[in-house]
Formats: C-alpha cells, structure tokens, sequence
C-alpha cells in the first residue's frame, strides 16, 4: 500500500494580509497528479486543514474541490483536525463523507477505531489523533492529572496500541499533530505551549509502523518511521527558499518498506529585498523577482515617504516593508518597553522619529504640548 503524508494546509491562511486561496488550491490540486503518477492508494492530512476554526465560505470551497480531485484521481483520503481547526466544524457530515472514502477522525473518544484499508496483504489500520487539548483531551480520556501534550498524547496511544493488540498482523499509520522532540520549528507556526509542556518525545509513538506527524512546516524526519511532512507552502518570510515536500511511504506486508520525497511546486515564490529604497527600485538585477511575494528590508538613512506604494509598481506582490536604516530604532526593545515611564509628549516625540526619522523640531514639540493640554482639558469636560 502506498501513502502520500500531508500536513498544514492551512487553507485559507493570508501572508500578510495577501490572499492565498489560487495559490493553495493550485498547490493542493497538483497532489491529485502526484496520486495518479505514484499510484497511491492513501492521502492522509495529518492536521491543521483550515487556518482557522472557522472558515470562509471561499475556503471550504477550496477544500471541497481538492478532496474531489483526490478522489476522483483513486485515492482515499484520511484527515484529522490540528490546533487551527475546530474539530466539529470539520467533522460535520464525517458519515456521509466516509461513504466516498473521505474519512474525518476528528472525535477524541473514538480515536482507537481506525479507517481499515487492504491491499494484498491484509489489512491497515490508520488512527487518526485530532489535536489534543490537555485541558480538554484529559477528561475525555479519563486521565486524573495529564495537564500536558506528552500525557494526553500517551493514554491515546496507549489506546492505539491496546486495539492493534486485537488485530494480530494488521500493518498500522498514526496522524497526529504535536511538537515532537527532534522537530524544528518555523516562525509560521501558532504556538501550542501550555505552561511549557508542549514537547512529547518520539517515543510516546512507539509501537506502529509509521507516524505521519503534522504542526511544524518544514519537512522533517525524527527516524525511519517518523516524519513531518511540513505545509505545502511557505507561510512566512522565514521559509522563503525551502523546498515544499510530500512523503511517499510505501507499506509490504511486513510494514514500513521505504519513504520518499516527492517536491511540491511554489505557484509564487517568497524573497527577501535589502537595500536603499531607489536601488530596489532601478535594480535591472531584480527583474527576475518582480513577480515573487516581497518583503523588503529598507536601509535608507530616512525613512521614505510612502515606500511601499513605490515598491508595488514594480513588486506588484510586496506585501511587507521593514525600514532599518540608521535612523531606525536599533535595541530590539517593543514599542510597550521604550515608552514605559514617559510623558504623553516625550510619546509622541518618539512616534514622530519612528514616522519620519527626525526628531520633532522645537516648535513642533511646542505644537504637540499645545494639543496634547488641549486633549487633557477635553477629557477633563467629559
């Protein structure tokens, strides 16, 4: 049997404010041409399908043309829900679609009742573990303390390997969505720390022949048998450059038989601009990239005026800016840290440098005391 190990589709998600609903379709589609060319049997998403819990109406659109092109192409698709899903929401008609060969696991109590599949050599059983909410999972796990990923994530698996135990020679794939000690993570990822207890070591997924692991969004691989497959796109300008990826993993009848990489393509890719304002902008260098999703870095002495208007004649995609020029605030510290203790004039000071790159002139200082009295004097009327 063969499998193609998917995660983070995070339909739906924007990069920085920019839409990506063609760009992940176009993405998602092609895995529809990877099940056709591979001959695979199984496209499995382990986690985080929509960006959010609850989803536009364009995105659930998205995802009902995809999985109708996976199975369309022959392929039985398998999916739980991570951190950014609500589990419900994507549960709903999990019935009907399991009929087409669509199958939701998305309900914590039934997470030992596995998708059954069979090729030649008997059966395969693919536990799908929704993401797991210490706080939550717990009680509907029994547990009497388990306040951690590694606690929850343990008693469900514990599960898993208590109903492989009545299932002798049956091959076994796990889904889940955690942050496995090995795993290195990306700046695009929604934190699932509670209180520091995020981490659950590889062991915990000991005893089944393949771990399909989903949440972080580079492709890794902790051992043999247990793998990130990373998100289909770049989701920040932290993974400009990395190369997206599936896993085909293949089963025999003895189990995991082998894993490969299969590249995905990037519809748009990501780059980073740096440089003084004018050069990016008359740069014959950069014609190459005026049609990638831009960030530029300027590091003009000044701040210019209304740079990111300029850029997005020629970058039509620049969707972030970042001055750090000279001029610009260099010791790292947030706007909260730099203010604290200040007077309400020394503030805006502070705002007109950070805007302009000068400071307040004299008389401009003595404009913004004027309005600033005058706005205390307001609030002391109301």
């Amino acid at each position: 049997m063969r499998l193609l190990h998917t995660s983070d589709w995070h339909i739906g998600r924007s990069l920085h404010g920019s839409d990506l609903l063609a760009e992940q379709e176009e993405v998602l589609g092609r895995l529809a041409e990877v099940v056709v060319a591979e001959s695979v049997d199984v496209v499995v998403v382990a986690g985080d399908v929509y960006d959010r819990a609850v989803p536009s109406a364009d995105a659930t659109a998205v995802l009902d043309r995809v999985l109708m092109r996976l199975r369309s192409a022959g392929a039985v698709v398998v999916l739980t829900p991570g951190n950014h899903d609500s589990a419900r929401r994507l549960a709903f008609g999990a019935g009907l679609m399991a009929r087409s060969g669509v199958h939701v696991r998305a309900v914590t109590p039934a997470l030992d009742e596995p998708v059954l599949l069979s090729d030649e050599h008997g059966d395969v059983a693919v536990y799908g573990l929704p993401y797991l909410e210490p706080e939550i999972a717990r009680h509907e796990l029994g547990l009497a303390d388990g306040r951690s990923h590694e606690a929850v994530l343990a008693a469900a698996m514990d599960r898993v390997r208590a109903d492989l135990f009545l299932r002798p020679g049956v091959r076994s794939v796990v889904l889940a969505h955690a942050f496995v000690g090995g795993g290195v993570p990306s700046d695009s990822e929604r934190d699932i720390c509670v209180g520091g207890v995020d981490l659950v070591p590889a062991a915990v997924f000991d005893g089944v022949d393949y771990v399909a692991l989903g949440h972080l969004h580079r492709p890794q691989t902790l051992s043999d048998r247990v793998r990130y497959s990373g998100s289909p796109l770049a989701y920040s300008f932290g993974e400009a450059g990395q190369v997206k990826q599936a896993w085909l993993v293949d089963l025999d009848g003895a189990g995991l038989a082998g894993v490969r990489p299969v590249p995905l393509p990037t519809p748009r890719q990501l780059t980073v601009l740096r440089g003084e304002l004018a050069d990016l902008l008359a740069d014959p260098a950069l014609a190459a990239v005026e049609d990638d999703f831009i960030s530029a870095r300027l590091t003009d002495p000044v701040r210019p005026v209304d740079p990111m208007r300029q850029l997005q004649v020629r970058f039509p995609h620049c969707v972030h800016l970042e001055w750090t020029g000279s001029g610009a605030p260099a010791d790292g510290r947030s706007y909260t840290e730099r203010l604290t203790g200040r007077s309400d004039l020394e503030v805006a000071g502070e705002f007109v440098l950070h805007v302009r790159g000068l400071a307040a002139t004299p008389g401009e200082s003595d404009l913004l005391g004027r309005a600033l009295a005058a706005a205390a004097r307001e609030d002391v009327r109301l």
